[in-house]
């Protein structure tokens, strides 16, 4: 009796390590995305989905990256060009291009148009690199992978705290 006892607290805590391994694992892995020819990614817990480009209603007088709103699944998102937004060109039409919704947790009924996905990365496997210097403050840090090719960390909360971001009116 007491050897099925420890093979049965053994199990039990080999279940526990994977479970805790697994939800590990899904807070460290980021969604990778590209904006021009810059590599970003975004923690999962702060994105709803991703979704291809809807049909967008645009808004007048508002600035030139807000793109203008959406109905995704019986919900209105106001659409955000993300390059357009960091002042480079505005992310052309393309069968790549993608939304990213924002988490309701950090801000209801935003999107984010970025110009493809690149899937998901684990930040483990990333070299930290210098960060610029005139970076805004949501961007988070910088890394670069094995090749060589430089990763921006997107930090949604600052950036759904931004005056400018919440703003969209010229």
């Amino acid at each position: 009796m007491a050897r099925r006892t420890g093979l049965r607290e053994f199990q039990l805590s080999v279940a526990e390590r994977l479970r805790t391994a697994s939800s590990q694992a899904a807070l460290s892995s980021k969604l990778g995305f590209q904006v021009g020819t810059d590599n970003w990614f975004v923690s999962l817990h702060q994105v709803s989905e991703v979704v291809p480009v809807p049909a967008m209603v645009p808004v007048p007088l508002t600035h030139s990256w807000f793109r203008g709103v959406a109905n995704v699944r019986g919900n209105l998102y106001s659409m955000i060009d993300f390059s357009a937004f960091q002042g480079g060109d505005p992310i052309p039409s393309g069968m790549e291009r993608r939304v990213i919704l924002v988490s309701d947790r950090l801000l209801g009924g935003a999107g984010l148009l970025v110009s493809r996905m690149l899937g998901l990365r684990n930040p483990e496997q990333f070299n930290a690199a210098t960060r610029p210097a005139d970076a805004p403050p949501w961007m988070g840090s910088a890394y670069t992978d094995a090749g060589g090719t430089r990763w921006l960390e997107l930090d949604l909360p600052a950036l759904v705290r931004e005056q400018r971001f919440l703003e969209v009116g010229a």
